[in-house]
């Protein structure tokens, strides 16, 4: 008997290799989306726990909580997507960034 680890992907068809593949992508992606929701919702706890002490850091809020609102907006709703446009750049030009 062998210490040696088994390679079973070796034995494998194409198409069984293909699946295990994608399982593997489709856990790695959740894996990593469970990152993204933590360390937004570390970040969304700062943000609550803790107040702007100045209109920069009231505007950072603002820009997060304006690109969360963004993305939630469909394609058709170019109404609000200028809006939000024309907002991001009014923080950008008055604090000095644009």
């Amino acid at each position: 008997m062998s210490d040696e680890p088994l390679d079973l992907d070796s034995h494998r068809g194409m198409s069984e290799q293909k699946a295990v593949d994608l399982r593997r992508a489709l856990a790695e992606a959740e894996s990593h989306a469970q990152e993204m929701r933590e360390r937004q919702a570390a970040l969304e706890a700062h943000l609550l726990a803790n107040a702007a002490s100045s209109w920069p850091e009231a505007a950072a809020k603002a820009r997060y909580l304006l690109n969360i609102y963004a993305a939630s907006l469909s394609d058709r709703d170019t109404r609000h997507r200028e809006l939000i446009t024309a907002v991001l750049a009014d923080f950008s030009r008055l604090s000095g960034e644009g």
